[in-house]
């Protein structure tokens, strides 16, 4: 991100896109008036983070092209005209619904929504407006309607057989060799991707097309026989996906849009429409990796391994959302729940970071890090830092304290030092540590005596002024380890003996570094109490 003494921006790799988005902008020699950056949002299944994913870092380009002194804005455009290709698991979808056009099909989750597509994007759309991201909504069934991307149906489709002939040529895939890349939405049965164009009659801008049975995905989708013809500039369609990114890039004057390497086939042969076919230079482009599930399987909105962004902020912080997707664009990473409670802690040390209570020798680290702050902060930090409250500590807490959650929690962190006194961030935080301990811990009982033999006492004196030395421990655990082998005690026994004083259970995190995030003389004063 830093080249010798010279850092771009805010020393992130946002900033560096950013700054070559300019600089291939300058080269072409368009007007840079207006930037706009663009993410496709689908509609056609449950919304997971790597899809939020698309639009928040579209939006940190259009960050850090404002903080260049340029005006920028995000297009979110939400493709409610693609069939249904296959019912999500745990939907309540009809068979006869695949096929057709999501904007078409009943909201199969509630009544609040005049469709299932709609029902799909406003949950994408809840959770940008959720994490503070601004944007311009486009829908497919609009754009298409309003007849917006009309010239750039008509220019592909004349030059239709040059463009099949490039598919082939780019992708091996031979199908728009025989059919036109034009999906009209068949009048007689209401389906779209059962139809196949195959003549198109320039002067009447009319496409001509039979309904047929059609292979998507693994499933066979009856057509119903119908042959009829279509108007391009009044009645529904839309353009293959491997022309459709390139007449919207050109319609809404897209300089920015990332795409993850599923579809890489589909931009090779869009960028090429674009600069050939649209003569509209194809936007600036970034690859990202997919989000994988647990078991490495691909994150998808057709299975039930959804890690939503609803889900995610009933126990995290909009900021680890934002930390996760600002933090770096390349390698697939593995992503679950389970990853919620370093992201937050991780926030705390960049927040350090950043107002200079943590001390970073490398300036480039130093720079990187204040930089990615600001981002996840949507380039507003506060002015000042926020209570910092270890969210591992927050989860054993609340897994001892069920009742008047709370009320009890609030008074462990006061007896820990930790904080001196609450504040609505730090009941916010147990609010969402308590969900996070209630769905995924396992909660032991709380023990209400202690039984402490001689050996095991002698241990925690010795223990209890190591702690309360000002010298910083160089390993705490291997430290408390030894204290107890020398004073012939199981370590294991003494571990539960500590999480016993220190949290009340007989679990807990490991326990060096844990009583180094509780402070070590507040962690002393606690043992002294029971010696």
């Amino acid at each position: 991100m830093m080249t010798g003494q010279e850092t771009i921006g805010k020393g992130t790799w946002i900033d560096k896109l950013a700054s070559e988005l300019l600089e291939r902008e300058k080269q072409i020699g368009r007007n840079t008036d207006l930037i706009r950056v663009e993410s496709g949002l689908g509609a056609s299944g449950i919304p997971h983070i790597g899809s939020l994913g698309d639009a928040v870092r579209a939006y940190g380009i259009k960050l850090a092209l404002e903080n260049f002194g340029y005006k920028s804005e995000l297009i979110a455009y939400s493709d409610d005209l693609d069939g249904l290709r296959k019912i999500p698991e745990g939907l309540d979808v009809k068979e006869e619904d695949i096929g057709k056009r999501v904007s078409a099909i009943d909201d199969p989750l509630c009544d609040e929504h005049d469709s299932y597509g709609s029902h799909m994007s406003s949950l994408l759309l809840d959770g940008l407006d959720e994490l503070g991201i601004k944007y311009l909504h486009k829908t497919a069934h609009d754009t298409y309607k309003n007849g917006l991307l009309k010239d750039q149906i008509h220019r592909i489709l004349v030059d239709s057989k040059k463009i099949g002939d490039k598919i082939e040529e780019l992708t091996g895939q031979q199908k728009f060799q025989n059919v036109l890349p034009y999906f009209p939405v068949c009048k007689n049965c209401d389906r779209l991707y059962t139809t196949e164009s195959f003549e198109y009659i320039a002067d009447e801008k009319k496409i001509r097309y039979r309904c047929k049975d059609s292979e998507i995905g693994s499933n066979v989708i009856k057509g119903c026989g119908h042959e009829g013809e279509s108007d391009i500039t009044k009645d529904l369609g839309k353009l293959a996906w491997k022309v459709e990114f390139a007449a919207r890039w050109q319609a809404f004057d897209i300089r920015f849009e990332a795409y993850g390497k599923d579809i890489m086939d589909s931009v090779k042969v869009n960028d090429w429409v674009s600069d050939e076919i649209l003569e509209f230079p194809h936007p600036h482009h970034v690859k990202y990796e997919m989000f994988l599930d647990k078991g490495g399987k691909k994150i998808s909105k057709s299975l039930g391994n959804v890690v939503t962004s609803g889900k995610w902020l009933g126990y995290g912080t909009p900021e680890s959302i934002l930390l996760l997707l600002y933090k770096r664009i390349t390698g697939a990473r593995e992503l679950g729940f389970e990853d919620i409670p370093a992201l937050m802690n991780e926030y705390n040390e960049l927040e350090d970071i950043y107002f200079g209570k943590t001390k970073v020798e490398n300036e480039a680290k130093l720079v990187k890090s204040k930089g990615l702050y600001e981002y996840v902060n949507l380039l507003n930090p506060p002015k000042n830092p926020g209570t910092h409250v270890n969210y591992r500590l927050l989860i054993e807490l609340c897994k001892i304290f069920k009742d008047n959650r709370l009320e009890h929690v609030t008074s462990k962190l006061i007896d820990y030092g930790t904080i001196k006194e609450t504040n609505s961030h730090v009941e916010n935080l147990i609010k969402l540590a308590g969900n996070y301990s209630d769905d995924f811990e396992e909660t032991k009982v709380p023990a209400t005596k202690i039984a402490i033999d001689d050996s095991s006492k002698i241990a925690l004196k010795q223990l209890t002024k190591l702690l309360s030395e000002n010298e910083k421990i160089e390993d705490l655990q291997n430290s408390i380890y030894s204290i107890a082998k020398e004073n012939q005690v199981q370590p294991k026994d003494f571990f539960k003996l500590l999480y016993q004083i220190i949290l009340s259970t007989e679990r807990g995190p490991k326990i060096g570094p844990f009583i180094e995030d509780i402070g070590t003389k507040n962690v002393a004063h606690a043992i002294s109490k029971h010696i």
